[in-house]
């Protein structure tokens, strides 16, 4: 098994006349699981994550929750930095939350989660703005205290100035010893930011020139490929996509990139589920969770339950049902090598559903990156819109 972590190998600022924008590579970095043990662990550990990650971020007082990505699968990371001399971080960027923070030096000697990750020392930076104010975000799992700063941050050599962030001085539970990442940039709507701070990719809309205020995806789920993905600030890549393919959702709530979806529909048969509910686009989960009812009758076309999870005969994969996400009367169909999840385990391929079943307060389906894999998506600020469009072979 391998977990693959992406990490910004370089940025580009381009002109074209005067619209300015930032193409973002992204590379993986493989984990391998050699054992039995191991993998049951990471099953148990990944689920747990996406528990507390999906019932935190959608809670009925959501807006101080951020978010984890899972342990499993790939884990969408970027370099960023911050202050002058840059301080590095690992950060994933997440469409489900508005919020920009990293561990802070100032962290208790004995809060294990700062100290094994790359922290901020704002008396390392000369462009540091002390600002002081608390700020908490909540998870299920506890919470991630700390206070506000302002400083440089930087995006792959882009620098946006005076954005304001977190420095995280505790972190709940193991969760965040294991994690993979520093930190977590926000890309969600200022709505949810607490303590009413302006998200990064805002900042860079006024700082840059980025004057078609939309940002792209593309996620790569092939875990042999060289090239994890790439993150395209300032609008879109068409060399990544069919741009005839492109289609656009209203948004139903300017918060999170949340939207109506008609319907889900299982095979070629009449089980249809939803019948009109609501939907979100998360880069910062990387499962497709669905209310649980639902989610147990797919699951019970694709495999059995073990290890807590869904696990599937890997011959039947190409067999398996496809889903179909109806979106304003589109649809958006995943075949079972889209939304099963391949991986080695002493020389075995070990495959797993990409559904899980949640049911939460204030939306009905997460679309993560099991989705978001397939297409190419797309997520404009100014025309309150998200786009999925199919992806170029």
């Amino acid at each position: 098994m391998r977990t693959l972590c992406l990490f910004l190998v370089g940025a580009f600022l381009l002109y074209e006349g005067s619209q300015a924008f930032v193409r973002v590579p992204l590379k993986k970095i493989h984990k391998n699981l050699r054992e039995l043990s191991d993998f049951q662990n990471e099953i148990k550990a990944w689920r747990l994550g996406h528990t507390f990650q999906a019932a935190g971020k959608y809670a009925a007082n959501a807006g101080a929750v951020t978010s984890l990505s899972n342990y499993m699968n790939a884990q969408y990371y970027g370099e960023v930095s911050l202050g002058t001399p840059p301080q590095t971080f690992k950060v994933i960027f997440d469409t489900g939350s508005s919020n920009l923070w990293v561990p802070s030096h100032k962290c208790g000697f004995f809060n294990l989660a700062c100290w094994v990750h790359n922290n901020y020392n704002s008396a390392k930076s000369t462009t540091y703005v002390k600002n002081d104010t608390n700020i908490e975000l909540a998870y299920v799992s506890g919470s991630m205290k700390g206070f506000l700063s302002t400083d440089v941050l930087e995006v792959g050599g882009v620098k946006v100035m005076n954005q304001t962030f977190a420095e995280a001085v505790s972190l709940p539970g193991l969760t965040f010893v294991f994690a993979q990442f520093d930190g977590i940039m926000g890309m969600a709507f200022p709505r949810l930011a607490v303590k009413n701070v302006t998200p990064p990719f805002f900042n860079m809309v006024d700082q840059l020139s980025l004057e078609e205020g939309v940002f792209s995806f593309y996620l790569n789920r092939d875990p042999t490929a060289e090239k994890g993905g790439e993150l395209f600030l300032g609008g879109v890549n068409e060399e990544l996509f069919h741009t005839e393919s492109l289609h656009y959702l209203k948004l139903s709530k300017k918060a999170y990139w949340q939207f109506n979806m008609d319907k889900v529909s299982l095979g070629g048969s009449n089980t249809t589920f939803c019948n009109g509910c609501q939907a979100v686009a998360d880069t910062g989960i990387s499962l497709l969770i669905g209310p649980t009812k639902e989610v147990e009758a797919i699951n019970a076309k694709v495999g059995l339950l073990s290890f807590g999870s869904i696990v599937v005969e890997c011959e039947t994969v190409d067999k398996l049902p496809p889903v179909t996400f109806v979106l304003d009367g589109m649809d958006f169909v995943l075949e079972g090598n889209d939304y099963v999840l391949k991986f080695s385990l002493l020389g075995q391929t070990v495959c797993l559903s990409g559904f899980m079943g949640l049911d939460l307060p204030m939306v009905d389906w997460i679309l993560g990156d099991v989705f978001l894999g397939k297409f190419y998506s797309v997520y404009d600020v100014k025309n309150e819109q998200v786009g999925f469009a199919q992806l170029k072979a």
